[in-house]
């Protein structure tokens, strides 16, 4: 069964970031090397709402948006990452490592790539077997 077919997803609440753009050391070519360039970076999560429903309307109730953004910035900081997909991976690994995430999709697109499109992106999704 596909993760996004799965029925604990129903029961959750999905949290997103949308186009958070940073500069990175990103690329397996040679010329790529040379300097930084845009990625763009968006993230689900997916939180049980037993986790994520404030009873009180207090931030520690649920989960903060400001983890999404350190977590990205954190990652991109640490240096050159050749691959898209390894940047994803290692993206949504981070994601999932926290206790109240049931599940992640992360997908990042570098738009500088090409004149004659958008951008070149790659996408990744993972589901925990269960919650802490």
């Amino acid at each position: 069964m596909s993760g996004l077919l799965d029925d604990r997803l129903a029961r959750c609440r999905r949290l997103y970031l949308r186009d958070y753009e940073v500069q990175m050391q990103i690329g397996a070519h040679d010329y790529e090397r040379l300097a930084p360039q845009r990625v763009r970076v968006s993230v689900d999560l997916y939180i049980p709402l037993a986790d994520s429903t404030p009873l009180a309307d207090r931030l520690a109730e649920v989960v903060d948006y400001d983890y999404i953004r350190t977590t990205i910035a954190e990652r991109t900081a640490q240096g050159h990452v050749d691959l898209q997909e390894t940047l994803c991976d290692d993206l949504l690994a981070r994601m999932l490592a926290h206790p109240k995430v049931l599940a992640a999709r992360v997908s990042t697109e570098k738009p500088d790539v090409y004149p004659d499109c958008a951008a070149v992106g790659c996408e990744v999704f993972g589901i925990k077997e269960s919650v802490s």
